[in-house]
C-alpha cells in the first residue's frame, strides 16, 4: 500500500527513482510524484500526477537533473485521488518535502491548529500536516525538525524528508508502516520494499518502529526518535533483480500461479526428516516439552492469510489434535480477547508487516502471550517481532492478488501440524503417510496447471455471471472462501461462499440459473454429503461447477484435481480456481496485477 523510494548519490536521480516507483507498482496506488535536490540547484523541484507512474514520467521535464531525491506511490486515503493530493508535499517556502506511508490519526486536530496559525494547505491529505509542522520547528537539524514533527503526530508512519538547506541529506522515520535502507558503494537508498531495491544493491537496513535514519551518500547512520544512537547492521537479501521480471508471461499473476510447483518444492526442502516421520522447522525454538504443554492454538491472519490459516487449523486439529480455529487480525485486535499462557498464537501475512496483524501481535507481546510468526518475508516487522516461526519462502510476489504465497503457507501449516503431531501422538505410520503426500505436491500442481486451456474455456463460460456462489464442507469450505474472494479480488464479479451444510438455512434461496455455484468436492467421508448439496442446487436449475477428484454427475463442468491425502487436498484443490479467476478476469478486460481500490501490503487500518 503506497510506496517510497529514495535515492542519494552521484547518479542522475530522477530515471532512479521513476524505475523505483515501477517496481512498486504491484502494491497498489493512484497517483505518483518526485521531488529533486542537489548541492549545485536553489531548492527543491517537484513534479507530480493523478494515475500511473507512465502518467507522472509523461510530466517529467527533460531539465529535471539532480543527485537526490524521494518519490511516491500515494494509495488514497484522505482526499481523493488528484495532483493536489499526491505526494510529495511541499512547504509554502518549497524547502521542505515529505513523502509518507501511514495514517496521521490526530491530522484534523493538527491541521485545524495550523491553519489558526495562518497556514494555507494545498491539499486534503494527512500528510501535509507533517511538511508543515517540520518547516515550522526553530530547531537547527533536520534531524531535531524531523523529530519535533513526529511528537505531536499520532498514527503510523514510514516517511522520507528533503530540506533544500540540508542537500547532502535524507532523514527517514519508521513507524507502523515499512522503510528499507539500501546501502551502495557511496550511494544510498531508501524504499519501502526491497522491490525498488535489489537491481542496485543487496545489502538493506530494516528500521523498527520508532527508528529514524539519516542517509549520506557515503554513509548512514541509526537512531531512535528520542535520539538514542542504533546498532543497525545490513543483510543480504536472497532475491534479484530477475525475481521481479515478468519471466515471459503477460501478467504478474499467472507467473506466480505456474511458479508454484517450484515455490512449494522450496518450502519442503531440508525440512523433512526420514528417519522419524517428521519435519525440522528450526525457526520454532519449540522443545518437545513446550509443544506438548500447548493447549490451544490460534491464528491470525487477513485476507487471504486469514484463509490460509483456515486451513492451517483444520490441519492441527487433525493431525496434533489440538484445537485450533482461525479469526481475522483485524477483529481480534479490537474486541479485548482473553490471552491465554498456554495457547500457541500463529501470526500469518505474506509481506510480514500487515498493520493489522503487526498490531495483534505487538498486543499479544504485551499480555505475555507466545506469538509464532509464519511469513514470506525474510525481516520483516512481523518476523522480528515473533518469538519464533517459520518462513514459506514463496520468493517474491508481485501481483497484488495472493495466490503462491497463499499455496507455501498452508504447506507450512501442514509442515507445523505434522511437526506438532509427531511429538504429540501422530503414529510413526500416519507421519509418513504425510511426508509422502506433502512430497506428491509439485509433481500433482503441474498435472493440474496443465489443464490451464480447459479451465480457460469453463471461465469464459461463466465470465457473464453477475454473482457466483462458492460451497464446501469441512476442508473444503475455506477453499470455497478464498476461491470466491480471488474471483471478487480480480474479476469484480461478486461472489459469495458458504458452507454446503447451510445451504438449507437460507442461501438456498438465491439458487436459480443466473447464479452459478462453484462446489469442492473432496473424495472423502463427506463426499456422499457433498453430492447431497448438488441434489439440492440441480433441483433448483442450478449451474454447477464443481472441483473434485472424479467426475460429478450433477455438475455441469467438473475440474478434476489430482487425488492427495486427505488432509492436504485443500492445498491442491484451490489451484484451479486460481486459474478460473485470472481467466475469469482475462475474458473481463481486467487489470489484472492491479486490481481497482486494492493493494498488495495492507499498512494502513
Amino acid at each position: 500500500m503506497c510506496g517510497i523510494v529514495g535515492y542519494i548519490g552521484k547518479r542522475d536521480v530522477a530515471p532512479l527513482l521513476l524505475e523505483g516507483l515501477q517496481r512498486l507498482e504491484y502494491r497498489g496506488y493512484d497517483s505518483a510524484g518526485v521531488v529533486i535536490t542537489s548541492p549545485k540547484a536553489n531548492g527543491l523541484k517537484m513534479v507530480k500526477a493523478k494515475g500511473r507512474v507512465r502518467d507522472l514520467e509523461a510530466k517529467v521535464p527533460a531539465r529535471f537533473k539532480g543527485t537526490t531525491g524521494i518519490a511516491h506511490t500515494r494509495w488514497a486515503t484522505h482526499g481523493a485521488p488528484s495532483d493536489e493530493n499526491a505526494h510529495p508535499h511541499m512547504s509554502a517556502d518549497d524547502k521542505v518535502a515529505v513523502v509518507h506511508n501511514g495514517i496521521v490519526d490526530n491530522a484534523a486536530d493538527l491541521r485545524a491548529k495550523l491553519v489558526a496559525e495562518g497556514v494555507t494547505f494545498l491539499s486534503e491529505t494527512d500528510t501535509e500536516v507533517l511538511t508543515h509542522l517540520i518547516a515550522r520547528s526553530a530547531a537547527e537539524k533536520l534531524e531535531d525538525k524531523v523529530r519535533d514533527a513526529l511528537r505531536v503526530v499520532e498514527g503510523t508512519y514510514g516517511i522520507a524528508v528533503l530540506h533544500a538547506d540540508f542537500p547532502d541529506r535524507i532523514v527517514v522515520a519508521r513507524n507502523g508502516s515499512p522503510v528499507v535502507l539500501g546501502i551502495g558503494e557511496k550511494e544510498m537508498f531508501v524504499a519501502s520494499d526491497i522491490a525498488a531495491l535489489v537491481a542496485h544493491t543487496r545489502q538493506i537496513v530494516t528500521l523498527d518502529d520508532g527508528e529514524m535514519a539519516t542517509l549520506k551518500a557515503d554513509d548512514f547512520r541509526t537512531y531512535t526518535t528520542e535520539g538514542t544512537r542504533t546498532n543497525a547492521s545490513p543483510t543480504t537479501v536472497e532475491y534479484e533483480a530477475a525475481s521481479y521480471d515478468m519471466g515471459g508471461h503477460d501478467t504478474y499473476m499467472h507467473k506466480e500461479i505456474f511458479e508454484q510447483p517450484e515455490a512449494v518444492d522450496r518450502v519442503l526442502r531440508g525440512r523433512i526428516d526420514e528417519r522419524f516421520s517428521t519435519v525440522h522447522l528450526g525457526g520454532l525454538n519449540l522443545d518437545a516439552r513446550e509443544a506438548r504443554s500447548v493447549r490451544r492454538v490460534k491464528i491470525l491472519g487477513c485476507g487471504t492469510s486469514y484463509h490460509a490459516g483456515l486451513i492451517g487449523a483444520q490441519m492441527i486439529e487433525e493431525l496434533a489434535r489440538i484445537p485450533a480455529d482461525a479469526e481475522p487480525a483485524s477483529e481480534f485486535r479490537y474486541r479485548n480477547p482473553v490471552v491465554d499462557p498456554d495457547t500457541l498464537y500463529i501470526a500469518v501475512s505474506q509481506s510480514g508487516e500487515t498493520y493489522d496483524v503487526l498490531a495483534a501481535v505487538q498486543e499479544l507481546k504485551r499480555k505475555g502471550a507466545r506469538v509464532f510468526g509464519v511469513v514470506n518475508v525474510v525481516g520483516s516487522a512481523i518476523a522480528r517481532e515473533s518469538d519464533a516461526g517459520v518462513y514459506v519462502h514463496a520468493g517474491p510476489e508481485v501481483c497484488v492478488v495472493s495466490t503462491k504465497c497463499f499455496t507455501n503457507t498452508t504447506v507450512a501449516f501442514a509442515l507445523l501440524a505434522l511437526h506438532l503431531g509427531r511429538i504429540r501422538d501422530l503414529s510413526v505410520a500416519d507421519g509418513k503417510r504425510i511426508i509422502e503426500g506433502l512430497r506428491k505436491l509439485p509433481e500433482q500442481i503441474t498435472a493440474i496447471l496443465e489443464q490451464e486451456e480447459a479451465i480457460k474455456k469453463v471461465a469464459e463460460e461463466y465470465a457473464d455471471a453477475r454473482s457466483m456462489m462458492f460451497i464446501g464442507r469441512v476442508r473444503g469450505y475455506p477453499v470455497a472462501r478464498e476461491a470466491s474472494l480471488k474471483l471478487k479480488e480480480v474479476s469484480y464479479i461478486h461472489a459469495e461462499a458458504y458452507p454446503a451444510s447451510e445451504l438449507k438455512h437460507g442461501p438456498l434461496a438465491l439458487i436459480e440459473p443466473a447464479l452459478p455455484t462453484v462446489a469442492i468436492v473432496p473424495d472423502d467421508d463427506l463426499l456422499e454429503k457433498n453430492r447431497a448439496a448438488l441434489e439440492e442446487i440441480k433441483a433448483r436449475s442450478g449451474r454447477i461447477l464443481a472441483v473434485a477428484h472424479q467426475e460429478q454427475e450433477k455438475a455441469d463442468r467438473t475440474i478434476v484435481v489430482p487425488k492427495n491425502e486427505d488432509e492436504l487436498d485443500p492445498i491442491l484443490m484451490g489451484i484451479p480456481l486460481q486459474l478460473l479467476a485470472y481467466h475469469t478476469a482475462l475474458a473481463l478486460g481486467r487489470d489484472i496485477d492491479k486490481p481497482r481500490n486494492l493493494a498488495k501490503s495492507v499498512t494502513v487500518e
